[in-house]
C-alpha cells in the first residue's frame, strides 16, 4: 500500500519542528482537516474494510422459515416447546495500532510536507475514523530500535495524543530496523491487532520479521512517498541526506540528470 496525500496550498511546516507549542498548532490543523475528511468520506468505507475479529452471541429468537438449522438453541427449543435460533453479532471493537519509523530519512520532503507529517494525517485520519466506530487506537515508533509504545485507547483525545507523538518523535539513531520495529510490535500486542507499518522503506532484508508478525495480526504497510519523488521540479536543486548529512546540487532540468533520478527513484 502506497500513501500520499498531496495537497495544492499545504501549510508551511513550523520553523521549530521540535516546538511544542508549534507541534500543538499543527496537531489542531490535523485535527480540522482530518475531521472533516473522516465524516464526508471515511465513515462507511472504515467499517466496511476492517471488520471484527469474529462474531459474539446475542440473545435468542423465534425461528423463522429460511434459518439456518445449526443456528437452532436445542436448550431453549425444548424448553419452550417450540424452535428457537441463536442470534449472532459481529465482534466489531478492534485494536489499531500505527508502527512509526522514526528514521531521519521520514524528516524529508521536496514540498510543503515531509512524510512525517503526512504520516501524522494519517494516523489522524485513520484514528477518528477507527475511534467513531469504537475501536481503540495506540503506537509503536523506532529507529533502529523500539523508542516508543503507547497503548490502545480509546477517544478523539487520544488519537491527538498518537499524532502529536508523531510530530514530535525524533529516533534516537539516524537509520531504522524495520525488523526489529515489526517484532517488538507482535510480542507487546497479545489480542489480534491490525497493525499499519508507515515507513519511506528505503531499507531491505526484514521479510522474516514481517511474516512472523503477519501470523499474529493483520499488517498493513503504508510506504509513503513524496509525490516530488517521482515527479520532480524541472530545476537546480541543493539537496540534503538526512542520515548522512551529506549535501549535493543535484540538476532536474538537464535531461540526463533527470533521468538518473527518476531511474533511481524507481528503483526505491
Amino acid at each position: 500500500m502506497m500513501f500520499r496525500l498531496p495537497s495544492p496550498q499545504p501549510p508551511a511546516p513550523p520553523e521549530e519542528p521540535e516546538s511544542l507549542s508549534a507541534v500543538l498548532a499543527e496537531v489542531r490543523r490535523i485535527e480540522v482537516q482530518s475531521s472533516r475528511l473522516v465524516t464526508d468520506v471515511l465513515s462507511g468505507g472504515y467499517r466496511s474494510t476492517f471488520r471484527g475479529a469474529g462474531i459474539e452471541f446475542a440473545d435468542v429468537r423465534e425461528y423463522s422459515e429460511g434459518d439456518d438449522p445449526r443456528t437452532v438453541d436445542w436448550n431453549v427449543t425444548a424448553r419452550a416447546g417450540r424452535p428457537f435460533v441463536k442470534r449472532f453479532v459481529e465482534e466489531r471493537e478492534l485494536t489499531v495500532v500505527f508502527a512509526l519509523d522514526l528514521s531521519a530519512s521520514m524528516d524529508a520532503g521536496f514540498g510543503g510536507w515531509s512524510m512525517r507529517q503526512v504520516a501524522a494525517r494519517f494516523c489522524a485520519l485513520l484514528g477518528l475514523a477507527a475511534i467513531a466506530n469504537n475501536d481503540r487506537i495506540g503506537l509503536i515508533a523506532g529507529s533502529d530500535d523500539v523508542e516508543r509504545f503507547v497503548l490502545p485507547r480509546k477517544g478523539a483525545g487520544h488519537v491527538l495524543r498518537v499524532v502529536r507523538d508523531v510530530l514530535l518523535l525524533r529516533g534516537k539513531s539516524t537509520g531504522t530496523d524495520l525488523g526489529e520495529l515489526a517484532a517488538q510490535a507482535s510480542r507487546s500486542l497479545r489480542r489480534r491487532t491490525v497493525i499499519f507499518l508507515l515507513s519511506d522503506f528505503l531499507t531491505l532484508g526484514h521479510e522474516a520479521e514481517f511474516l512472523v508478525c503477519g501470523r499474529r495480526h493483520d499488517v498493513v504497510a503504508v510506504r509513503i512517498t513524496p509525490p516530488e519523488l517521482l515527479d520532480p521540479p524541472a530545476a537546480m536543486l541543493r539537496v540534503v541526506d538526512p542520515e548522512t548529512g551529506r549535501r549535493q546540487v543535484v540538476d532536474l532540468a538537464a535531461p540526463r540528470g533527470r533521468e538518473m533520478f527518476l531511474r533511481r527513484a524507481a528503483e526505491l
